[in-house]
């Protein structure tokens, strides 16, 4: 199956476990690349996210997908599993302590679901890619102190 890797950081003028304590609101998901809306969320007893679903328009069409947990290490880095009916992959959130604030890295992996997903996964990762800059630019600046 096709598969590309995307990647972009950008600054968050706040602290790392400013942002850390973002990552676990549904809400915050809906500025990455790839994800529009976010519903149907679970959290644990602690507070953690364990799991949402959600929307996104990908060239022109609107798809359904879930997140599963992934990569989780306290306070510096979450990924998701997630799928829809045409791709499935892992976005991940690295965070590093700068000068001035936190860099967020977000890397999306993404691979086709299917066959027939495979032959339009050239249009779906070509619009992943080219919003994923300005996501993660928009992410990274709508965290608050």
């Amino acid at each position: 199956m096709p598969r590309q890797t995307f990647s972009h950081t950008s600054i968050a003028a706040v602290s790392r476990d400013v942002v850390w304590a973002s990552l676990d609101r549904p809400e915050t998901w809906e500025a990455i690349s790839g994800i529009d809306r976010v519903d149907d969320s679970t959290v644990d007893q602690r507070g953690r996210l364990q799991s949402f679903s959600f929307d996104t328009e990908v060239a022109g069409k609107k798809y359904r997908g879930t997140a599963t947990p992934g990569r989780r290490v306290d306070g510096s880095a979450m990924a998701w599993n997630v799928r829809n009916s045409e791709i499935k992959g892992v976005i991940d959130v690295a965070l590093t302590d700068v000068p001035g604030g936190t860099a967020v890295t977000v890397t999306l992996d993404v691979e086709s679901a299917s066959f027939m997903s495979g032959m339009f996964f050239p249009v779906i990762a070509g619009a992943i890619g080219n919003g994923l800059p300005g996501a993660v630019d928009v992410f990274a600046a709508g965290f608050a102190a």
